[in-house]
């Protein structure tokens, strides 16, 4: 039976919690792209690529996918390879790291361990990540949603029980 998008935001959130554990990138940036970028959990880029990975060379397996870019303000449907993935929690990890270790969000993760402005680090990750502007509004509205927090919260006090 096909997971509903509570079960799919409250499995993301026990990843995202532990990610944050280990990484430090807060659980609200990584949910808010995972729920633009794969329609909640339900609609993932190829196999198991919750995030819109793109291809790059550490990636073994990858896609190609038509995608939507958006060029000089015009949509534009593209062929794209993108990233696969063995798993909901592979895909995440990946995300982490392209955060807190790729060169187009360095600036802005370091701002982030100085500051934890949460809001400054999704609108500089979202400004860089997609072409689309309208992304970086829409994913500081996901991670500032209630059923988001409840989540990371649900997830949080599993952890420490």
């Amino acid at each position: 039976m096909e997971k509903t998008r509570t079960e799919r935001l409250d499995e993301v959130a026990q990843i995202a919690v532990r990610l944050e554990a280990e990484t430090g990138c807060p659980p609200q940036l990584l949910i808010a792209q995972w729920a633009l970028e794969s329609q909640w959990g339900a609609k993932p880029a190829g196999t198991a690529n919750y995030f819109g990975i793109k291809k790059a060379s550490r990636h073994e397996k990858c896609c190609t996918v038509t995608t939507r870019e958006v060029i000089n303000g015009k949509n534009v449907m593209k062929d794209l390879q993108f990233a696969d993935y063995d798993s909901l929690e592979a895909s995440c990890r990946d995300y982490v790291w392209l955060i807190t270790h790729g060169s187009p969000y360095r600036a802005g993760w370091d701002r982030y361990r100085q500051d934890h402005d949460l809001h400054a680090l999704i609108a500089t990750v979202a400004g860089t990540y997609a072409t689309d502007p309208a992304y970086r509004a829409l994913a500081i509205t996901i991670a500032s949603q209630s059923n988001v927090a409840t989540a990371i919260n649900n997830a949080r006090n599993a952890v420490h029980g």
